[in-house]
């Protein structure tokens, strides 16, 4: 089996049982190979789970790369960052993330991986916020502090939806997400709708 079938496979059960239920048996049987091919392709638990979260977000980052190569301003680009970095559907990316941030404070490995995956973001949308500066667009003298205090406030809000399921509605979350890049780079809320 392909390494990165392998990676595929430790998504499902991780995204199903979370990192701190998942046992590398657990992976393998489901895989149909023996512990010892994992670890021959990852060396340990900790190397398997972060090349397995690093092999999800790499999807996501996908849709980020098409979105930042695409064609539109500024405006249209934030607008299609906001939607594609917030949660949506029945999608188990957040609860993937939110289960890797937790279990990267024991996972030094899952930790960089993190890490890294979480400043690209962030350093996508201070590229878009910094183009928006030079055009004129935005009202933004610090790209990277916004960009900062807007994904913080994804990453907060998410968390709500995601874990407490019914204190917080996925629309209320995009108004709210949507007021607070308006006021933090001077548009009107419905520039960003």
């Amino acid at each position: 089996m392909r390494r990165e079938d392998l990676l595929k496979v430790a998504c499902e059960v991780i995204a199903a049982q979370g990192f701190g239920h998942t046992r590398t048996v657990d992976i393998a049987q489901a895989a149909g190979v023996s512990q010892a091919l994992l670890f021959y392709h990852f060396e340990t638990k900790e190397k398997l789970f972060a090349a397995a979260f690093g092999y999800a977000a790499e999807r996501d980052l996908d849709n980020l790369e098409a979105l930042l190569e695409s064609a539109g301003g500024p405006v249209d680009k934030l607008r299609a960052m906001l939607k594609l970095y917030s949660p949506s559907g029945k999608s188990k990316s957040w609860a993937l993330w939110i289960d890797a941030w937790s279990e990267s404070m024991r996972n030094p490995s899952l930790e960089d991986v993190s890490r890294a995956l979480d400043l690209r973001w962030k350093d996508a949308l201070r590229g878009i916020l910094a183009a928006g500066a030079e055009e004129g667009v935005f009202r933004c003298p610090d790209p990277e502090g916004a960009a900062w205090r807007l994904m913080s406030l994804i990453d907060g809000l998410t968390v709500q939806v995601t874990v407490h399921k019914r204190m917080l509605t996925r629309a209320r979350l995009f108004e709210l997400v949507r007021t607070a890049a308006a006021v933090e780079l001077g548009l009107a809320p419905d520039q960003l709708a």
